[in-house]
């Protein structure tokens, strides 16, 4: 649905503070914010007792295909980023074939096109098949990607991840890295140590102080990573982060043996968590991604150590955290929507902003509502969730993408 619009009564959300305002949407842009000209729109959505603001991003999510369908798709996927409130995604490398080459790159390019509800950005590979060995050709797939990764495996070999930085520093993109030392790996589950995490955030820091190269580390979790990349900041080295819901509201304590407490990285203990928190108050974090990775009920039903590895999030990100941070007053609404939206789409070059003559992108929560998270009723085709019956407030009821509405709560 498209056309004109008017978001009426609603509490407009921007880093510099929130007001009362209404937003007007005209030909897929945003034509003022506060109260216009007589404007006699096609639609009007009554936003009272919510907060209206840019829509949100995320530079961290597994659409699975092509390769694994039966998981995700590109429609299923992107209608659970619109549920969730997100219009610009990024989806990350773990396929089959492998975004190793403009050629396979082309064939999940193909799906978003024909598929996508909302923007996604696929992730080039930072090694052919993943494998952790042969450097892909950044030059060729710089431009027809958001960034390189190998995400799901930590570059091994530091020669490999030296050389890497330095080409990806020479195109002018950006190294995001899953962090796991497989030295530190070879037990159970619950026997992956903080170790096989921040050991290689440190060497890479040096790596990329070496390089120059844009340095992203995925999905923080430990203590020692907040620390280790704190002090690199402090020393002018080109690295940004991002933690994940899950590490901020959740710890090992929580933990059941059931597959939907099973993640990579594993959750952690309460002392990880608080410097987690700490990390978005001082700017250490940069921005919250879901890691949204969905997997068959049967491959999450083995318990803790047999199950996949991963969650969904895209559905419930936003009112979880909602709930847990700023309604106790840990975050502003403010800040918490800067690292959801703001950040990831400055940090990874997205686009987007909440002001008259941009696209409209926006998105409209509910903070008054109290709710029952229920995976049942998730577009994903992910269900395993840890938050499965928490009572949150800040569901999404509208997200608009270009001026067209691609969720709206029924």
């Amino acid at each position: 649905m498209s056309g004109s619009l008017l978001i009426k009564n609603g509490t407009v959300v921007r880093p510099e503070g929130s007001c009362k305002a209404d937003v007007a949407v005209q030909d897929g842009r945003i034509a003022w914010i506060g109260s216009g000209p007589d404007f006699r729109p096609e639609r009007v959505f009554d936003a009272a007792g919510c907060a209206v603001g840019p829509a949100l991003a995320d530079v961290h999510v597994h659409f699975r295909v092509p390769g694994n369908p039966e998981k995700e798709t590109i429609a299923t996927g992107t209608a659970a980023a619109a549920r969730g409130g997100y219009t610009v995604v990024c989806a990350m490398p773990n396929l089959d074939p492998v975004p190793d080459s403009p050629a396979h790159l082309a064939v999940e390019q193909a799906l978003i096109d024909r598929e996508a509800l909302i923007d996604v950005r696929p992730y080039a590979a930072i090694t052919e098949g993943r494998a952790g060995r042969k450097l892909v050709d950044f030059a060729a797939l710089k431009d027809r990607c958001a960034a390189f990764s190998d995400d799901g495996s930590g570059v091994q070999d530091d020669a490999v991840m030296e050389e890497a930085m330095r080409r990806v520093a020479a195109c002018g993109g950006i190294l995001a890295a899953h962090c796991e030392d497989n030295s530190y790996l070879g037990g159970s589950y619950l026997a992956i140590p903080p170790e096989s995490e921040w050991k290689q955030v440190e060497r890479d820091l040096v790596l990329a102080e070496r390089t120059g190269c844009h340095y992203h580390v995925c999905h923080i979790s430990t203590k020692e990573s907040v620390r280790l990349i704190r002090a690199a900041k402090a020393r002018g080295v080109r690295v940004t982060c991002e933690t994940a819901p899950h590490y901020l509201l959740l710890t090992a304590a929580d933990r059941r043996d059931e597959g939907r407490f099973k993640m990579n990285p594993p959750l952690r203990d309460e002392e990880d968590r608080r410097a987690l928190v700490e990390g978005l108050l001082d700017g250490t974090i940069d921005l919250i991604a879901t890691d949204h990775a969905p997997h068959t009920a049967e491959q999450k039903s083995r318990g803790l150590e047999g199950s996949a590895m991963g969650i969904v999030g895209l559905e419930t990100a936003f009112p979880l955290l909602y709930t847990g941070l700023v309604l106790p007053g840990v975050l502003s609404l403010e800040r918490l929507w800067d690292l959801m939206s703001g950040s990831p789409r400055r940090v990874f070059g997205l686009g987007g902003a909440l002001e008259p003559g941009a696209p409209a992108d926006i998105a409209v929560f509910d903070l008054g509502r109290a709710y029952a998270i229920d995976s049942a009723a998730f577009a994903s085709k992910g269900k395993s969730t840890p938050f499965e019956g928490w009572t949150v407030r800040g569901g999404c009821v509208l997200t608009i993408f270009n001026g067209k509405t691609v969720y709206a709560q029924d």
